[in-house]
């Protein structure tokens, strides 16, 4: 089915509290994440980032969105590569510092360097090391789509969970339902 709008018609923008939306937003449980990178003249890049999700198993995608806003973002995008690492409940303090504007963010981090070169956190949940597979504007946030070259998980570990604007780190074990 197919709908016209006609002249008479006029689109508006919904308006809404931008409070309450983050708020009723902030009501889905989300694990939280470092994306990095390293930029074309060698430099280490990386931000918090709440915003990813798996995209597809063939060929193997995620997304994460960043703020347009962001510094580092132009770093992401001409690097080409990237690394999301999924973090353990014990790198809440790691997320803050991330999270924060800083000139040498990887002081006293413990990482490796991955595939591509980015940096790999040691202590992750789980990394996945990507090329960058699609860019789209998307309101005052950008998607970045990767592609999936290799990946590590920990499952014995417990994530860092986000949850009502407030980092969980002792989030109770759930039995699955079969």
């Amino acid at each position: 089915m197919t709908t016209t709008i006609t002249e008479n018609e006029k689109l508006t923008q919904p308006t809404f509290d931008p409070r309450e939306l983050r708020s009723a937003f902030g009501q889905f449980v989300t694990g939280v994440t470092i994306a990095t990178s390293r930029d074309l003249d060698g430099s280490l890049i990386g931000m918090t980032a709440n915003s990813f999700s798996s995209v597809s198993m063939d060929p193997p995608l995620l997304m994460f969105c960043p703020a347009s806003h962001l510094p580092s973002l132009p770093a992401f995008e001409r690097a080409g590569h990237f690394a999301i690492n999924i973090l353990a409940a014990s790198q809440g303090e790691l997320a803050k510092h991330f999270a924060r504007p800083s000139e040498n963010k990887f002081a006293g981090v413990d990482y490796s360097s991955g595939i591509f070169g980015a940096p790999v956190i040691n202590g992750s949940v789980a990394t996945f090391e990507c090329t960058l597979f699609a860019s789209h504007d998307a309101g005052d946030h950008k998607i970045l789509i990767g592609e999936i070259h290799d990946f590590v998980a920990n499952p014995e570990s417990r994530a860092l969970v986000f949850h009502r604007g407030k980092m969980v780190t002792n989030h109770n074990e759930r039995k699955s339902h079969e």
